[in-house]
Parts: structure tokens; sequence; C-alpha cells
């Protein structure tokens, strides 16, 4: 095998997310539920036999040493590998965001080499070396929406209803570290449990119909730091929906449990009608 083509990196939702205290490292401990979409990065990845890892931007460009370069670097140092590759991205989910392109990304791209350079290495080694890259890595490798707790490594599976979501994503972005800086941040909510959020996942034909639990507690720092996001959300409500923002970027969302249209967003905004995955496409490809 030479080459792996139109690999798929989906975005995700957090369909809640609260911060249930801090550790004494400064990390922050969070509850949520991860849910995949299908707003999704492209990745091309043809082997090399030089050894090098070298990346092509094939839509946005993305900063010299992003996380797929790392993840690949990361991947041929664990293994001793003396094989290279070249990976094409088509990034279509935008950054500082929240819904973790990058994450995605890196995700697809430890799957598809540890296929293409014939590794075989499990998903718990994969997963090590993701959670070192970043905290959303080992949720995309696992690949199952989930409930995740901890700084994000405590990932328990779950089944969710499908949903369907209007997605916005304004011109301006989040530096994740600022919201977690913030002195204003809410850092004691207590604690969830999974049959409290499945209680409240209110549904209509099957489908996830209102967020009807929980709240993003990044959501009122973020909104101080950027006023686009209240925006969004309110262009949101306008059309009947009821948004709240996901992970630590500036992207809103909001159940859309019958079709509503979506014309008339401000110049620049990004706004996509995305259906939630119940799988990630490359689940299987490590065990």
């Amino acid at each position: 095998m030479k080459a792996l083509y139109d690999l798929p990196a989906p975005g995700k939702l957090n369909l809640f997310l609260h911060i249930t205290g801090r550790r004494a490292d400064g990390y922050h401990l969070l509850q949520s539920v991860f849910m995949l979409i299908d707003w999704c990065d492209t990745l091309h990845v043809e082997k090399r036999s030089d050894g090098q890892i070298t990346r092509e931007d094939l839509t946005t460009p993305l900063p010299s040493d992003d996380l797929v370069l790392r993840a690949a670097k990361a991947l041929q140092a664990f293994s001793g590998t003396t094989q290279g590759a070249h990976i094409g991205i088509a990034k279509q989910v935008p950054a500082q965001a929240g819904m973790g392109g990058g994450s995605s990304d890196a995700a697809t791209c430890l799957l598809a080499l540890n296929r293409l350079w014939n590794l075989n290495l499990p998903l718990s080694e994969l997963a090590q070396i993701g959670l070192a890259l970043g905290a959303d890595v080992p949720f995309f490798l696992r690949g199952r929406n989930a409930w995740v707790e901890g700084i994000g490594e405590q990932i328990t599976p779950i089944e969710l209803p499908p949903g369907r979501f209007a997605v916005v994503k304004p011109p301006q972005g989040l530096d994740t570290r600022l919201i977690f800086a913030a002195p204003d941040l809410q850092r004691a909510t207590p604690a969830a449990i999974i049959s409290g959020f499945a209680a409240c996942a209110e549904q209509d034909g099957g489908e996830i119909k209102s967020l009807g639990f929980g709240r993003n507690d990044l959501q009122p720092v973020a909104e101080r730091l950027c006023p686009a996001v209240t925006d969004a959300i309110a262009w949101l409500g306008r059309k009947g929906l009821q948004a709240r923002m996901t992970g630590s970027g500036s992207s809103v969302f909001a159940a859309m449990p019958h079709d509503v249209e979506l014309a008339g967003a401000p110049s620049g905004w990004q706004v996509r009608k995305c259906s939630s995955l119940a799988i990630h496409p490359l689940v299987g490809w490590a065990v």
C-alpha cells in the first residue's frame, strides 16, 4: 500500500461543557458530551521511502508546525520507523472554533500512518501519543460519541440519538488559553452523571430537538472576549433556535429538529447545517 486518499476528519460539538475543578498543576477538570458531526476535513496520505514528513495545504494555509505534522513525527519517533509521508489536507473545519478540527486531523493522520507504515500499533498506544498532542485527540481516535471527564482523557462511549444542527462560525476566533486564564471563569460546577444527561436529552421523532441539559461554562468569558459569539447566538435566536457555544472556540450551534432557513448571515460568517455521526468513519482502523 503506497497511499490512502479521501480520509475524513470530522469535527465535534460539545453538547454541554462544565468545569468542575482545577488540578494543582493548573489543568482544568471538565465534564462534557462530545458528538461527532459531518463537517469534515479531508486528508490524503502518501508513503515516502526517504523518511521525510511533508505537508501540502490544499485549501486553507496552516501553521508550519501544525498538529498533523507533529502527530506524524511523534508516531515516527515512537515506532522507530524509517518511513516517511506526504500529507495533503483539505481544510474545511474552521480553526479556533471549538470543533476540534486540528485534533481530528491529528487522529486521522495517526490512524492512516499506522496502517500505511504497517505498524499495527494498538489503539491504546495511538491514544497515548495523541494525548501528548492534545486532550481531544484520543476522543477522535476512539471514534465514538462520548461522555468525557478529567482533562479530557476519561472517555466513556455513549449512545446518542441522532441530531441535526445549525452551526455558525463568525470570522473571529478564540484563544483557548485566554479563556482558561480568565479570573471570572466558572470553575466549580457540581459534577453531573450520565443518567442525568440522558434524562434531559429531549427528542422529537427519535432526534435531539433541544439542548436541555447544562451549559457551556466557558461561554460567559468567551462572549466578553469575543462579542461575535453573542452576535451569532442572537442571530440563531431570531431564527427560533436556542444556541450555545461549543468547546472553547467561537462557533455556536443549535439543535434543528425541523428545517430552518439560514440565509442572511453577516459577511464572513460560516453557516452550515450539520448532522451527527454515530461513529467515526475510520473506526476499526486500530484495535
